[in-house]
Parts: C-alpha cells; sequence; structure tokens
C-alpha cells in the first residue's frame, strides 16, 4: 500500500519520546543494520532475528515487510531513523480470527515509553484493520520487559510452556498472552471516558 503513513506522536509527556509507525523502505537499511546487530535484541527474538545482523538479512526483511496490503509490519521511526519495528501478523485456516503481534526496539531507547505506546497503536491498528478477535504474543519467560509492557496494554497471560523453547544453547520457557477484541474496545472507551472528563 504505497504511501501508507500511520503516525503517532506524543507531546503531552515529557520523558516520552516522539515517534512514528511507518511502512518499512529501503532507506531504512542502514538504520535497520545499525539497530538490530546487537545481542541484548536478538537475544529475545527468535532465530529468523540473526545475529550477527548484516545487510542481507536488513534486505531480506525489508522485502519481507514490504509486501503486505495493507501494511502490517511498522517501523519505528525517531527522527527519520528507524529504530525498531512492530507488526501484526494474521493467522491462518482454523486459526483465522486470530493475529500475533511481534516487535523489537533498539537498546538505546529502552525505558523511555515507546514500546508501550507503539504496543496501543498496533493493537487498535489490527482491531480496526483485520476481522479477527484475538490478538497474541509470545514473549520469552526471561524477558520480563516485554511481559510487562505487554500486561501494561491489557494483555493476560493465557498459558505457559515450560523449556519449549531452544535459544542460544539453552531451553526456554514460551509465554502466550492475548488481548481480546470485547475487552480492547470497552477499555478503548474507558479510556476516552477518562480523557473527556480530564
Amino acid at each position: 500500500m504505497e504511501g501508507f503513513y500511520y503516525e503517532i506522536l506524543f507531546n503531552n509527556k515529557s520523558f516520552y519520546m516522539d515517534f512514528t509507525l511507518r511502512a518499512w523502505t529501503i532507506l531504512d537499511l542502514d538504520s535497520l543494520v545499525i539497530h538490530a546487530n546487537n545481542w541484548q535484541v536478538a537475544k529475545n527474538l527468535t532465530d529468523k532475528f540473526p545475529f550477527p545482523y548484516n545487510e542481507i538479512h536488513a534486505k531480506a526483511f525489508i522485502e519481507f515487510a514490504t509486501k503486505g496490503d495493507p501494511i502490517h509490519i511498522f517501523a519505528i521511526d525517531i527522527n527519520g531513523n528507524a529504530v525498531g519495528g512492530i507488526g501484526i501478523h494474521p493467522q491462518e485456516d482454523i486459526h483465522r480470527k486470530n493475529a500475533e503481534l511481534g516487535y523489537w526496539l533498539a537498546e538505546p531507547y529502552w525505558g523511555k515509553g515507546i514500546m508501550s505506546r507503539a504496543i496501543e497503536q498496533a493493537v487498535n491498528f489490527a482491531f480496526d484493520t483485520f476481522d479477527i478477535v484475538r490478538l497474541f504474543a509470545r514473549p520469552f519467560g526471561t524477558n520480563i520487559a516485554s511481559q510487562k509492557v505487554l500486561e501494561k496494554n491489557g494483555f493476560i497471560l493465557e498459558g505457559c510452556f515450560e523449556k519449549v523453547l531452544f535459544k542460544n544453547n539453552e531451553f526456554l520457557d514460551e509465554l502466550i498472552y492475548a488481548v481480546r477484541r470485547e475487552y480492547w474496545m470497552k477499555s478503548a472507551f474507558n479510556r476516552n471516558l477518562n480523557d473527556s472528563r480530564a
């Protein structure tokens, strides 16, 4: 979907950084390699996000991320630089009423409120765009920060599969977090109501 631009700007709180969600382009190649080539990021993701991360990986990812119609895999942009990514991945067959949420952020931008806000916008996009009733994410059991940011956005822990992941020669737990359309729409109404009363 050429020209697609999904914008989020937060200026109301000084400790939040401004950012946008937008489609990836080939112009993001250098920024992607710089920010993705970090073991602290890769250790919390599947092996499809390799480390070391080089230009070949970046080109393949950008090609993949720009094929969707509508675009559903976004760059997290700060000052014109792609410093992370977030995507909605609709499921198929009997799981077609579900979609998976995936995301990552460059280490220098952790702890600045970016991912929490990006997830909120991505969930809104998912339920506005796709005929789904459930959005889920699968953080590693060791990734406490990811669990907290999901919980902050109303995701509920639905299950824990012990020692089913094998990453860096170590078995890890896989957690399943999810949010349902009905809950999200109700909580969005309450958020808007609270905002109108402020």
